[in-house]
């Protein structure tokens, strides 16, 4: 009788302590990079509507850094002419105005031509930054550190409104937590988190260090056929202590456990 009632007092102190009483939120969720994915489009204008990849600089696993080239649109040969024209236009204006202004020291030359060629070349300077501009459209450029997650076109076509790159920094993984608005009240920053999936080998932990100011339906939906797809949620942001591995399975389905 007394092995009785001492079992079933480990059950009772195991349902009631804190890292598996009804304190703690259990959600579902998403993996993710840091700050989420970013997809690369071509440049907007001009030059970016329905324009076709003309070279692709990176690799699917290839990581880039801010400013880095990714991609290069069909028209970067002519826009590259034009500029390396103008350029040329540029230092003929120059010399003449050098010159004119070594003429003007000795009188040898009239004020309105001077002034004219000075015109001359601070217009061609103008023009010159418009010509750069238009050549750097031309360019696909990540606009963060991060390694390449998938490539959506390749050279030779056009690019769709899928982009061209997908883009996320997977040395910092999270896991968005789709936290159920009843339980908002209990979900506080720097709470510690179990994150579980049958992809996974192991349970891995991490910290809420971000709660969202918006209430939204799941995103993430259950298996079970009868789980409330209506559910009101709140997403909280859970940064993972490794991250490694998450690091090849962003967008994955996990459970989360947020202990009080």
């Amino acid at each position: 009788m007394s092995r009785c009632l001492f079992a079933v007092y480990l059950t009772l102190l195991c349902i009631n302590s804190p890292a598996w009483g009804a304190d703690s939120i259990t959600c579902l969720g998403r993996v993710e990079p840091l700050d989420g994915v970013r997809v690369l489009a071509g440049p907007s204008g001009f030059s970016g509507a329905g324009a076709v990849l003309s070279e692709l600089r990176v690799e699917e696993g290839d990581w880039v850094e801010a400013g880095h080239v990714v991609g290069v649109l069909d028209g970067f040969s002519l826009r590259e002419a034009e500029l390396q024209r103008q350029q040329e236009l540029l230092e003929e204006a120059r010399v003449r105005l050098k010159r004119l202004e070594n003429l003007s020291a000795t009188q040898a030359t009239s004020r309105a031509k001077l002034d004219e060629a000075r015109y001359s070349f601070n217009a061609l300077q103008a023009e010159k930054k418009v010509f750069e501009a238009r050549l750097e459209m031309t360019l696909i450029r990540a606009p963060q550190r991060g390694q390449v997650l998938e490539i959506y076109s390749y050279p030779g076509e056009k690019i769709g409104p899928d982009g061209v790159v997908e883009l996320g920094e997977t040395d910092k993984m999270t896991v968005v937590a789709e936290v159920y608005e009843t339980d908002v009240g209990r979900l506080a920053e720097g709470q510690r988190a179990v994150i579980s999936s049958p992809a996974l080998n192991d349970e891995v932990t991490g910290k809420v260090v971000k709660i969202g100011y918006r209430v939204g339906k799941m995103d993430v939906l259950d298996t079970d056929p009868v789980a409330n797809t209506d559910a009101r949620v709140v997403e909280a942001i859970i940064l993972v202590d490794d991250s490694t591995p998450l690091q090849r399975l962003t967008n994955l389905q996990v459970d989360v456990k947020i202990l009080p």
